[in-house]
């Protein structure tokens, strides 16, 4: 696998060169990050410094005027104690796909990383009011802000603050537009195992001035149905989605680590999971920036969380605990500086993590971000052991 990723890179590195001749219509985009961190995490000793050199070089290529083709590649390099101390930490890093991960160990050291993964390759095709895509790409739906239950292929996390783009799905995806604002459309991801197959459509449309979705699919071998919506309200931004999915078997989700005071899985009662999420904000004229999101699982539990993120996760939860509560609030403090503040609280527990972020643009394409995550917790609750980071990133893009 080493030796293919090698030869895609190279071939990317290689396309400006030839992109003059006729036969090729090429873009090349991309970024430059350095980041530098501190960390202070539960369970390891010591605070953790790490730099991390993040690049990402993405390639639109489009042979005809119907066809277009993308390949994009994400390379980091990282140094420092993370590293050292955290137990897999190279397998943390990497994500999986099911029949190609198309990714590459440049180096792995006592306290150095490299490596590299193609997270976009797939071609698109396009006569009319149809569109098909098929390869390794991101298919987004949701309306809210942070939270999107809906989204069956790649839900986001809005803590990943380095990987704007997200994780692409292996897939086909069939687009048809209706109209100028609507749409139905059909997305399959298959897999080895049936039961981690995704296969769902969406309808769109637009109403009462506002946009309108309903999904229907499998997803992991359980069924889910689910709608959004996405308008406003006295000029201030109302989003919403709700997804009802059949819950995993009794004995399909494991749990090898629960204490005894945490109480059974949370899907022992084999009723069906409702999903839900409201999502509010507003822009006032002097740049002051505010937004409110909630989030409800029914098979959530009310304590200790912390305990059932795998469990959730692999049910395809956006969180393992019943309500998540977040607040935004941002700031123009000059054209170029922009303050943000925002947090997500577990009414439940107690447990929260606050966010303070301070963006700056230095000159054209390169840009200073200072981000805090600063999490507290008792034991097992939902972010008890997310611990506090602060993070200094530069950014060139080109």
């Amino acid at each position: 696998m080493r030796k293919i990723f090698r030869k895609v890179v190279l071939l990317i590195l290689l396309l400006p060169t030839v992109a003059g001749a006729k036969a090729l219509d090429v873009d090349i985009t991309g970024y430059v990050k350095y980041l530098s961190s501190a960390a202070d995490v539960p369970g390891i000793s010591g605070r953790l410094y790490d730099q991390l050199l993040h690049a990402r070089i993405n390639t639109a290529w489009y042979p005809t005027d119907s066809l277009r083709g993308e390949m994009d590649v994400r390379m980091r390099a990282f140094y420092g104690d993370s590293v050292e101390k955290i137990p897999g930490f190279s397998k943390m890093i990497e994500t999986d796909y099911p029949f190609a991960n198309l990714d590459a160990v440049a180096r792995n050291g006592n306290r150095s990383l490299g490596y590299g993964q193609i997270d976009r390759l797939w071609m698109g095709y396009t006569r009319g009011n149809l569109e098909a895509t098929l390869g390794r790409q991101r298919i987004a739906w949701g309306t809210a802000l942070v939270w999107n239950v809906i989204d069956l292929f790649n839900p986001k996390s809005v803590l990943d603050f380095d990987y704007e783009e997200k994780p692409g799905a292996d897939a086909l995806r069939v687009q048809y537009y209706t109209g100028a604002v609507s749409k139905v459309e059909v997305a399959a991801r298959p897999a080895k195992s049936r039961k981690e197959a995704i296969i769902a459509g969406l309808y769109s449309v637009n109403a009462f001035e506002y946009d309108f979705f309903a999904v229907a699919g499998v997803r992991k071998n359980r069924w889910v149905v689910g709608g959004a919506w996405a308008g406003s309200i006295l000029d201030g931004g109302f989003r919403g989605e709700v997804l009802v999915s059949q819950a995993p078997d009794r004995d399909e989700e494991p749990i090898d680590t629960v204490p005894a005071e945490s109480g059974r899985s949370m899907f022992a009662s084999g009723h069906p999971v409702v999903s839900a999420v409201l999502s509010a904000d507003y822009t006032f004229s002097n740049t002051l920036y505010l937004h409110s999101e909630c989030l409800y699982g029914s098979a959530g539990k009310t304590r200790n969380a912390g305990v059932f993120q795998e469990e959730a996760l692999s049910a395809g939860m956006l969180s393992p605990a019943r309500w998540s509560i977040y607040q935004e609030v941002a700031y123009d403090i000059t054209p170029l500086t922009r303050a943000t503040l925002f947090g997500i609280f577990n009414p439940s527990d107690h447990s929260r993590i606050i966010v303070p972020m301070l963006t700056h643009s230095l000159a054209t394409n390169l840009d200073l971000l200072v981000i805090g995550q600063l999490a507290s917790g008792r034991l097992y609750s939902e972010y008890g052991d997310y611990g506090k980071s602060v993070t200094l990133r530069l950014k060139y893009s080109f």
